[in-house]
């Protein structure tokens, strides 16, 4: 059917001004007046002079490059941070007082943090380099009244495209000529199924993207039939150009970590403060003297800095993504595994993400028995059996029932893979779970003539020579359709008359399957007079009376693994949300299936809201269908704003906006576009939604294991504070020199602390609620459990000191001092690894990395205290054995204390 239209508009007007060259909702606008608008005429182009004039006034058909940043100024912005901030003053501090190697250590490890973040803020750029890089390279179009093949960058709006089966769309237009035409949308729009397209108007205002039948857009792929089409948008004012222009112009939102590490900087900072000028004016009522009090107020503000934390971020981040990686996460942004820990909703794309992103046919209908088919995909494994209460057809009748599926078909499956249209590769594999092989009867029953399917009849017929010489059609197509054309329907009893009972039945049971999400399809037969030389493309008057066979319902079915994970999701708290492009029966058929509980909501429903509106309301929709790329980002923004944390998985074009809106993006890597992937933090090797789970898992480990080192650590830095405070009140000699308060730090900032990023996740991690996001990681509660904490070290170390002194002499006593305060940090280890609840168990024996350290921290220790250059560099003692166990059993007082307080909390609480 050719549907070729003519203007009578002059194709070489001039057109200096972009604006006379938009056509706004062309799809509305028959085709005939996009062509006068755009001054051409279909049948020979537009002229070359003219394309140079609107190439000068539009531009090339290419995406815009991104607003660029100078290089040096992306760097420093790595240093604008609280914590960043304290620890280079910490690095001058730790030079100024001698310490070299300390400040060496602090400079380097926030240079390498510097590069990192630096080389992440390239991200945006490359997801638009990936957006050009899927732009097609050349075009056929028709100019000077000839076919030319021209660089795709060179299209203006007004030329005229031609298409075939398999091209790639190189900008957005306005059918001209539909023959037989299927499109694949799925990377723009998100719906599983090839949308077919012509050239009738579609008269509605706003439809969206995947409704505009009589539009192509830019990035999109022909899947059958040949086209032509009118060029309308190009390059930025594409569709494919707004998500450019969002991912250009979006602000990625600082993770949660980002967020915890910028407030405890600023603690930190005040900490320090206050402890250096409390100690100065201490010492100074003392009478101290001045070099005295320079040198230890200074290895006091170092000391009140945990310098090693950087390190230890890192190395906690980085292992996780290791262990990532090896699980089917590939994360690019080390912050993203941490924020994916604490999210509370999982915005997921439908197609290929939580479905498989393959066709299959699930339900079958014949004889008057209705079954169910397993297997999922392109594999021919599987089975076709009745439903509960019902018989099973005979299988040589179900190998009859669907022969026309397998005959009136241009699909081919290889090895897991299709060749052709997903849904005619559905039925491809139908046939073979009904024991019919698609290629080997084609082979037996040559094609002598068909009717192509067509948008417009809504049916595909072949003819075939059987091997009799007979000619047989077969016909598959839209229930209504096919049905108007049957005479007869096949029974369990032979071919029987079609009556109104039997009609109604078979409209009962397509109502059924397409109530569930099911695209329906239905299969006929008949013995044909003759072959046709050129049948009509309405077919009426080729197809004689036909026996219906068989009703099919097929479906993008849900990934084995995604109702699991989602069950998982709602058990650790996680709200998981579908967001598609597909009908709204569909999408709720498939949210049914993997238990995704809410309302659905479609995109035209989401234009009538105010932001505040859906605020209000997104926490109860669990289905948002038929959604534009835009309303993806409006979505991610209304949760954002209930407080929510976002993660968004995708794996389209479509989808990149979004994934860049969203605390963190998750892509696929195998169905995912580059755009997609270059736009994310984390890309999922294996395309399995359940590894999202196993990343929460691990992110929710993470951010335990920092809080643990922020702990441990700050513990430490409170109890040393608190020391040289009670010593300097009470009138003793300070407990610790500047050199064993910077040697505390070192050992302590090293491997215990490095120890506690590989802490393995405790057993409840997923069943506990997602934390909020608001949360401190220097709570109230943990401030107040390190507080305990380092008062009982001071007042340990202190009291020993006191005592010591009394009976074994000034330098003995300070040994024993330092010695029991290193001690501590031991005890302090443990104390630091449960956040709450019991702290004694079968857990405390986990990490054995932990105990290696604490060991080693211990050797040195004894090296410290008794090898002779080392003595000199501390100014130690050597101890005896009872004067070892002194420290130790006081040093043990800090687990205890932490013992005996959680008993009289979980006491009173009862």
């Amino acid at each position: 059917m050719d549907r070729r239209v003519t203007t009578e508009a002059r194709p070489d007007r001039e057109s200096d001004d972009p604006s006379a060259l938009l056509v706004p909702e062309a799809y509305r606008l028959p085709a005939t007046e996009v062509a006068a608008r755009l001054g051409v005429d279909p049948d020979t182009g537009l002229c070359t002079a003219e394309v140079s004039r609107r190439a000068e006034s539009c531009g090339p058909n290419q995406l815009a490059e991104p607003a660029r940043r100078p290089e040096w100024l992306k760097f420093l912005d790595q240093f604008r941070n609280w914590l960043i901030g304290i620890l280079l003053i910490a690095a001058v501090v730790a030079g100024a007082i001698g310490d070299i190697k300390d400040a060496v250590v602090i400079t380097v490890v926030l240079q390498i943090n510097a590069v990192l973040g630096y080389l992440q803020e390239r991200r945006a750029e490359r997801s638009l380099e990936a957006l050009r890089r899927m732009l097609v390279p050349t075009a056929t179009v028709r100019r000077d009244g000839e076919i030319r093949l021209v660089e795709a960058r060179t299209l203006v709006p007004g030329d005229v495209v031609l298409l075939e089966a398999g091209d790639r769309i190189p900008a957005d237009g306005r059918l001209t000529v539909a023959e037989s035409v299927e499109v694949a949308e799925a990377a723009l729009t998100g719906e599983s199924q090839p949308v077919a397209k012509s050239v009738t108007a579609v008269d509605r205002a706003g439809a969206e993207t995947a409704d505009r039948t009589s539009a192509l857009f830019m990035n999109t792929a022909l899947t059958r039939g040949r086209a032509e089409m009118i060029v309308t948008a190009t390059g930025m004012d594409t569709a494919v150009g707004a998500i450019a222009e969002a991912l250009r112009t979006g602000v990625e939102p600082p993770s949660p970590l980002q967020t915890q590490m910028d407030s405890l900087g600023r603690r930190l900072a005040l900490l320090s403060g206050v402890a250096v000028v409390v100690y100065a004016a201490v010492s100074l009522v003392r009478g101290e003297a001045l070099s005295d009090l320079a040198l230890r107020s200074v290895a006091l503000a170092v000391a009140a800095i945990p310098e090693g934390l950087p390190a230890v971020l890192a190395l906690t981040l980085a292992l996780g993504v290791s262990r990532m990686a090896r699980r089917g996460a590939i994360v690019k942004r080390l912050a993203a595994v941490e924020a994916l820990g604490s999210a509370t909703v999982v915005c997921s794309d439908k197609t290929g993400t939580l479905t498989l992103n393959e066709m299959t046919v699930r339900a079958l209908w014949t004889g008057g028995r209705l079954h169910d088919v397993t297997g999922e995909g392109y594999r021919t494994t599987g089975t076709i059996d009745a439903r509960a209460g019902e018989d099973s057809v005979h299988t040589g009748d179900l190998r009859e029932a669907v022969l026309p599926f397998a005959l009136c078909n241009d699909a081919r499956v290889t090895d897991g893979g299709i060749i052709g249209d997903p849904t005619e590769a559905a039925l491809v594999v139908l046939a073979a779970k009904a024991g019919v092989d698609a290629d080997t009867v084609r082979a037996d029953r040559p094609r002598s003539g068909e009717v192509p399917f067509d948008a417009a009849v809504k049916y595909m017929a072949t003819f075939h020579r059987e091997p009799d010489g007979r000619t047989r059609v077969h016909v598959k197509g839209a229930v209504d359709v096919v049905l108007d054309r049957c005479t007869d329907l096949l029974t369990e009893d032979g071919i029987r008359p079609l009556d109104d009972d039997r009609r109604r039945e078979i409209l009962a049971v397509a109502s059924r399957l397409g109530s569930t999400g099911l695209r329906v399809l239905v299969a006929a037969t008949a013995l044909a007079d003759r072959t046709p030389a050129a049948p009509d493309h309405g077919g009426r008057a080729a197809l004689p009376g036909l026996t219906l066979t068989s009703v099919a319902g097929i479906a993008d079915p849900p990934r084995p693994q995604a109702r699991d994970a989602v069950a998982l999701c709602r058990t650790a708290g996680v709200a998981v949300k579908m967001i598609t492009g597909d009908h709204a029966d569909t999408a709720a058929a498939i949210a049914r299936e993997l238990d995704i509980v809410g309302e659905v909501v479609t995109g035209a429903e989401l234009d009538r809201m105010t932001a505040d509106q859906l605020a209000e309301r997104i926490d109860g929709v669990g289905v948002f269908a038929r959604v534009a790329p835009e309303h993806k980002v409006t979505i991610v923004r209304a949760l954002t704003k209930r407080g929510h944390i976002v993660a968004m998985t995708g794996d389209g074009v479509n989808d990149a906006a979004a994934l860049r809106a969203a605390h963190i993006g998750v892509a696929m890597g195998i169905t995912g576009t580059d755009v997609a992937k270059e736009a994310a933090d984390m890309v999922l090797s294996d395309d399995d939604f359940s590894t999202i789970v196993r990343a929460v898992r691990e992110g929710r480990s993470i951010y335990d294991n920092i809080v643990k080192f922020v702990r441990f650590q700050l513990a430490t830095n409170i109890g040393a504070i608190l020391a040289l405070l009670g010593a300097s009140l009470a009138g003793l000699p300070a407990p610790l020199t500047a050199a064993q308060l910077l040697w505390i730090n070192i050992i302590m900032d090293g491997p215990p602390a490095m120890a506690l990023a590989v802490d393995p996740a405790d057993d409840d991690v997923m069943s506990r609620a997602p934390r909020d996001p608001g949360e401190r990681i220097l709570s109230v509660r943990r401030l107040a459990a390190v507080t305990r904490a380092g008062a009982v070290m001071a007042m340990g170390t202190v009291t020993l000191l006191a005592v010591a002194r009394e009976r074994t002499g000034t330098d003995t006593a300070l040994t024993m001092a330092f010695t029991t305060f290193v001690l501590f940090q031991l005890f302090n280890a443990l104390n630091a690894r449960a956040d709450d609840g019991p702290l004694l168990g079968r857990r405390q024996f986990r990490n054995r990395t932990l105990w290696l350290c604490l060991a080693a921290v211990l050797v040195v220790q004894v090296v410290a205290v008794h090898v002779p250059w080392a003595r000199t560099v501390f100014g130690t003692v050597p101890l005896n054995v009872t004067q070892w166990a002194l420290c130790l059993a006081t040093a043990s007082t800090v687990l205890l204390a932490e013992l005996a307080f959680r008993l009289l909390r979980k006491t009173a609480r009862h």
